[in-house]
């Protein structure tokens, strides 16, 4: 009986020793946004306002991803659950914006945030908690140098694209080429990739000039690019101000080419312009997605019809790598899912070939793709690739 009354005692301690070393270890692993069977994303972004199209098809494209994710069960058993605030593409409502979902919605990690201004503006609170942001929406060097452990890019940089679309000119024979510019950190970012890329073939800029973020009060501007006679402008702006600049230089007679960076929103911008946008250029940072012939971009078309989406345009396509990322990069962090194990599952992505788009990410690299290419609008808004 004394045996038995040891035994019993024996197995209370035993079960008390477990059970607190189970909530020290889970006290241990603890992490904001992430419980058993759910982790919360964040994402700041434009979803009114001028450039809200921009932040809408970003949300898309990430939303198809996680939704099919979750159907299949989610990943190492959680959920993951979207939360995303409008920051009208304004730098300080971007700051409020990441505030708010790391402070009130507690957020784990952070994805597709769109535009320079307003992810530098939330940068030094991103880099303070040791949030990962994945797959920011823009190309500013600004943004890569000097390297933030937190941030993944998905698309390649700006320098990236005005190098291709400066190349395509001069290879045409073009060498009249003028600036038409964002008076913020996204635009002076594109002029200097334009700079750079001039500079490099011993060319300069005819013209440059800017446009207010947020504003469609290019007439100014206008006049400065067409008294130099351009054969090319090459447009870093967003769509509603790049539209405006186009149709009143188209109305003038001004015969030559309009080239843009993928930030501009294809899809947006070929609505703004109508028929005005014919023969207009705009380089990419994602595969072409309206056309089936990678196994990535058949898999987008699938999870945005199977999401409700039946519009598919480069926007969404790059919201919806971003999300193919983060997913993997939840997967290889397995269970006891930290921000760091996150971090160090991201930067084991070495040749991580989604089918057709390939991510590089290292100790030392999280540049993720250096992919460009170069789009037409053609009548009727439609693409030519």
């Amino acid at each position: 009986m004394k045996f038995r009354k040891l035994s019993l005692a024996s197995f209370a301690i035993k079960t008390f020793l477990s059970a607190t070393l189970f909530t020290f270890s889970s006290l241990l692993f603890a992490q904001q946004g992430v419980s058993e069977r759910e982790v919360t994303i964040g994402q700041f972004a434009a979803l009114t306002g001028p450039a809200a199209q921009l932040g809408l098809r970003m949300q898309a494209g990430i939303k198809a991803q996680f939704d099919a994710v979750n159907k299949a069960g989610g990943v190492n058993g959680r959920q993951i659950k979207l939360v995303s605030r409008d920051d009208g593409y304004e730098p300080e409502k971007a700051l409020q914006a990441v505030k708010a979902l790391l402070n009130n919605d507690q957020v784990f990690a952070l994805i597709g945030s769109v535009g320079t201004p307003t992810t530098l503006a939330a940068l030094p609170v991103i880099n303070d908690a040791k949030v990962p942001l994945i797959g920011p929406f823009t190309g500013a060097q600004g943004l890569r140098e000097p390297f933030s452990r937190q941030l993944f890019h998905v698309r390649a940089s700006y320098f990236d694209e005005t190098e291709r679309i400066v190349q395509h000119l001069t290879t045409l024979g073009v060498k009249k080429i003028a600036v038409f510019y964002q008076n913020d950190a996204y635009g002076k970012a594109g002029l200097e990739g334009v700079t750079r890329a001039l500079t490099k073939r011993q060319m300069k800029a005819v013209a440059a000039a800017t446009v207010e973020r947020n504003t469609v009060d290019v007439s100014k501007s206008l006049d400065e690019i067409l008294k130099t006679a351009p054969e090319a402008v090459v447009q870093i702006s967003a769509y509603k101000s790049s539209a405006a600049f186009i149709k009143q230089a188209r109305s003038k007679g001004f015969g030559g080419q309009f080239f843009n960076v993928s930030f501009v929103g294809s899809s947006a911008l070929a609505e703004e312009l109508g028929e005005a946008g014919t023969g207009v250029v705009i380089s990419q940072v994602v595969p072409f997605p309206f056309q089936g012939s990678s196994a990535i971009v058949r898999e987008y078309q699938q999870r945005m019809t199977e999401s409700g989406q039946k519009e598919f345009d480069f926007s969404s396509l790059e919201g919806f790598l971003a999300a193919k990322v983060l997913t993997e990069g939840l997967k290889r962090a397995g269970k006891s899912l930290t921000r760091e194990s996150l971090i160090t599952a991201l930067e084991s992505l070495k040749d991580y070939n989604m089918g057709g788009f390939t991510i590089n990410y290292s100790a030392k690299s999280h540049e993720g793709s250096n992919f460009t290419d170069l789009t037409i609008i053609g009548r009727g808004g439609k693409f030519i690739h």
